[in-house]
């Protein structure tokens, strides 16, 4: 798919055509002398060589009639054709073609490897907030927008920016999204979201999908479209103004307990899986007291939520834990949710 795309690229063929004159050149020159004249191959390389690139060193051998003819043409139509080549080449060395032409080669590699990763579809305020959040999180993103600006711009250090229309099959394939594991659409339009919302899940019908809505009434649609949890970015924003006004210490520890940078204290999930050490096991019995990690509620596989589970509540297999701690005991939980 790299390949066939790179093909098509206008500026991969003008200067890959560019770069090929050279060599259509100097074997034209070789045939010639080897046959006009019979000398050998590098006989009639050398003397290619000297005439296309002009530099007068004389004859190899002495050149019939029919031989400096075909000099003459050699000399007319390759100084200028190589003259022309290289002026392409070094104007799109010059214009950053080449360069992002390279880039381009690069991100189509990336995204080739790329698996269990979050697609972003808009990177307008929401979506620049969203994918400074999972860079800081080490997760790896795709984000698509149509603006030309935004994309060229981007800084890349770990997602991979995607100009295009997000509402389209083929852009969401390029994405990667039978791979990805959540989409997060956040358009400023709710048309553009649910589409958008549609589509991912007929592309990846297990794939998590989160979408913004501008409209609270767009919340009912956009849930029967697919998305698996929809965020209305007006109502929370003012839920947050209201926390911060009535209850001020208890936003600042929601906000220090779920911001990645904050180390010393996070709030996390942690999905027990088959194999898991912790199934069948009480919350008493599970470590987790001891490796100083509140489970603060317990989501069942069933979906019903148990919040503040005591000592005797006994784990099975999809229970997510929602816990509290430092992140070296979070992470010593996760492996314990793994398989043994």
């Amino acid at each position: 798919m790299i390949g066939r795309e790179l093909f098509f690229d206008p500026t991969a063929r003008r200067i890959l055509f560019a770069a090929s004159l050279p060599v259509v050149l100097i074997s034209i020159g070789c045939v010639g002398y080897h046959r006009i004249e019979g000398w050998s191959w590098f006989d009639a390389l050398y003397m290619t060589v000297i005439t296309i690139a002009t530099v007068g060193f004389g004859e190899t051998h002495e050149l019939s009639q029919t031989g400096r003819t075909f000099t003459i043409a050699l000399i007319l139509g390759g100084a200028f054709t190589m003259a022309a080549a290289v002026t392409s080449v070094i104007r799109s060395i010059v214009s950053g073609e080449v360069q992002r032409l390279l880039g381009r080669q690069r991100t189509e590699r990336i995204l080739n490897n790329l698996s269990n990763h979050v697609i972003v579809c808009g990177y307008g305020r929401m979506g620049r907030i969203i994918c400074d959040e999972l860079a800081q999180a080490n997760q790896g993103f795709v984000v698509i927008d149509r603006n030309h600006e935004l994309i060229e711009h981007y800084p890349s250090r770990i997602g991979v920016a995607l100009e295009g229309d997000a509402t389209s099959d083929d852009m969401l394939k390029k994405a990667g999204i039978e791979r990805a594991r959540a989409l997060v659409t956040a358009v400023p339009h709710d048309a553009d979201n649910l589409f958008i919302t549609l589509s991912a899940k007929l592309l990846n019908e297990k794939i998590f999908v989160v979408a913004r809505a501008e409209d609270p009434a767009s919340e009912t649609k956009l849930t029967r479209a697919g998305a698996n949890r929809v965020v209305a970015p007006y109502l929370l924003g003012g839920g947050r103004v209201v926390q911060a006004v009535l209850r001020p210490s208890v936003l600042d520890f929601i906000d220090l307990a779920t911001r990645t940078q904050h180390i010393e204290l996070q709030m996390e999930e942690t999905y027990v899986r088959q194999g898991s050490v912790l199934i069948g096991k009480k919350l008493s019995e599970s470590m987790t007291r001891e490796h100083r990690i509140i489970v603060v509620a317990i989501k069942r596989s069933s979906g019903n939520m148990e919040f503040n589970p005591g000592g005797e509540t006994v784990l099975g297999l999809g229970d997510t834990l929602i816990s509290l701690g430092h992140r070296r005991d979070i992470d010593r939980l996760e492996q314990m949710a793994q398989p043994a």
